[in-house]
């Protein structure tokens, strides 16, 4: 029972220094790391960009600034490690 309670304490230490790594990245409809979670998803090759998707999220604009690179490779990381695939 101990074991227990101090395995799923250590399992929601890890899922919160998880998360809040990926806090710090703009998540909102189109955004870079939004597109690249969106990429993983559907099983796309990874093309960092953002918006295109319609709706409020703009044009499509292509990640060149550093910053914008990462949160695109974030995004597709973390779909990677914790999201799902399309089940076509």
């Amino acid at each position: 029972e101990n074991f227990a309670r101090a395995y799923n304490k250590m399992l929601d230490e890890d899922k919160q220094k998880v998360e809040d790594e990926y806090e710090q990245y703009d998540k909102q409809h189109g955004s870079f790391f939004d597109r690249g979670s969106a990429d993983s998803y559907y099983g796309r090759p990874r093309d960092p960009h953002r918006g295109g998707v319609g709706g409020l999220s703009g044009p499509r604009v292509e990640a060149t600034e550093p910053e914008d690179l990462e949160a695109y490779h974030a995004g597709y990381d973390w779909n990677e490690e914790f999201g799902g695939r399309k089940d076509y």
